[in-house]
């Protein structure tokens, strides 16, 4: 029986082979490792990638989806809402996860941040979403695309847009452009209060057009800061080691 993509789960299932054979060699899968796929939808990735790695663990919120996937053999299915998964739960002894997946674009920001809580778990991610997203991920300081979510995972990954993947490539095509992105935790990350640093960027970039001092200056009033940090930037001009940097200072 075919399955009707759902709107409100954002389903767009990936069915060019060519598009699904070079994500599946960016992903360079090993045979034993743990990778677990977010979203595997009718398996067009999960497919190749069993059979490179011999098993895999996926995530569906889908019902109908996950029973289909429930009746291969080398799958672990864990069928619930990703936002809700427990990361720590997938870890195999002392091996690092490798996570991958077309993400839903309705919440792939969502799904990005709660992965943060469990970067020191993961060996590498790579994400399918919107390219617009991936723009947004990779960009530089003082360009248009650099914003909170640039920053917030900068500090914390390397990033690499690594294929662009047309609409075409879906079934039904979605209505942007897409892309693959790869994320490497850093090895040598610095040593930050996460919560404060999300705060932070959040306040700079809450008024992105404005010089900081009107947003961020209050900010940093408010939390009796004695330092010294050139106010007279807008968000989006300010490097990531600088955010880094502040945040070590409070």
């Amino acid at each position: 029986m075919q399955h009707i993509a759902r709107k409100r789960f954002g389903q767009h299932f990936l069915s060019d082979g060519a598009i699904i054979d070079a994500i599946v060699d960016a992903i360079a899968p090993v045979p034993g490792q743990n990778v677990v796929e977010i979203g595997p939808g009718l398996a067009a990735l999960t497919q190749p990638l069993v059979e490179r790695l011999g098993a895999l663990t996926v995530i569906e919120l889908d019902r109908d989806l996950a029973q289909r996937l429930r009746a291969r053999p080398q799958l672990t299915v864990i069928e619930a809402d990703v936002l809700r998964v427990d990361f720590t739960t997938l870890v195999r002894g002392p091996e690092k996860i490798r996570v991958v997946g077309n993400l839903p674009y309705n919440i792939s920001t969502p799904i990005l941040f709660h992965l943060l809580q469990f970067v020191d778990l993961v060996q590498d991610q790579h994400f399918m979403l919107q390219k617009e997203v991936i723009d947004r991920m990779v960009a530089a300081p003082d360009t248009s695309d650099f914003s909170r979510l640039s920053v917030m995972l900068q500090w914390r990954y390397a990033l690499e847009d690594v294929l662009f993947v047309p609409p075409e490539s879906f079934e039904p095509p979605p209505r942007v452009d897409s892309a693959v992105v790869r994320m490497v935790p850093l090895a040598t990350p610095p040593s930050i209060n996460v919560a404060l640093f999300s705060e932070l960027v959040q306040v700079a970039f809450s008024q992105r057009r404005k010089l900081i001092r009107h947003t961020l200056g209050h900010w940093l009033e408010t939390k009796n800061f004695a330092g010294s940090f050139d106010l007279q930037r807008r968000a989006q001009e300010i490097p990531v080691a600088e955010y880094v940097a502040l945040v070590q200072q409070l």
